[in-house]
């Protein structure tokens, strides 16, 4: 096992099994050399990607079953407190730019037990949205992917000589 294999035996590290490392997914626009008038995408976080797609699919997949089945009252109340949790855990994971967002286009319900058809719309405006942040990640991590790639090829179309003095004179440090 190499170096970088070696698990951490650092106190404050959680066990792999029962936490989830925390990734945040953004477009800095630093990393993405964009000009200061797109700094809204260095604010638009994600802080846990992998509970954000979990909750995605779960919307989803709810959003098919009101779609097949009636539901009573009971079921309908039953979906709209996952609905309600849902945006809960929605919450906690994204920045405030996107809570703010989310905010703004999820209408509340109107009655502790919302209507089927009501229950509907709100499941797809969910999917929506989450659809839509999922498709701005991908773009933003498209937009990175060439950024990197041209500054590739900027390095490599370099002369050796830009190169060969810094790395010759470090040998001798």
């Amino acid at each position: 096992m190499s170096q970088a294999e070696t698990p951490s035996s650092d106190a404050n590290s959680a066990p792999a099994d029962t936490t989830p490392s925390t990734e945040v997914v953004s477009a800095p626009p630093e990393v993405l050399d964009a000009p200061p008038a797109a700094s809204t995408a260095q604010e638009e976080t994600v802080s846990r990607p992998t509970k954000l797609i979990r909750i995605a699919s779960m919307v989803k997949a709810m959003l098919e079953e009101v779609r097949r089945a009636p539901l009573d009252d009971d079921g309908r109340r039953a979906l709209r407190e996952i609905h309600d949790r849902s945006m809960h855990e929605l919450e906690s994971i994204l920045s405030p730019d996107l809570q703010s967002e989310l905010a703004d286009v999820a209408l509340p319900f109107s009655s502790e037990t919302p209507s089927e058809s009501e229950l509907r719309l709100a499941q797809a405006q969910l999917v929506g949205w989450l659809e839509g942040l999922f498709h701005g990640i991908q773009a933003s991590l498209f937009a990175q992917q060439a950024t990197a790639q041209q500054q590739l090829e900027e390095m490599r179309r370099r002369p050796a000589l830009d190169s060969g003095p810094a790395i010759s004179g470090s040998a001798y440090l």
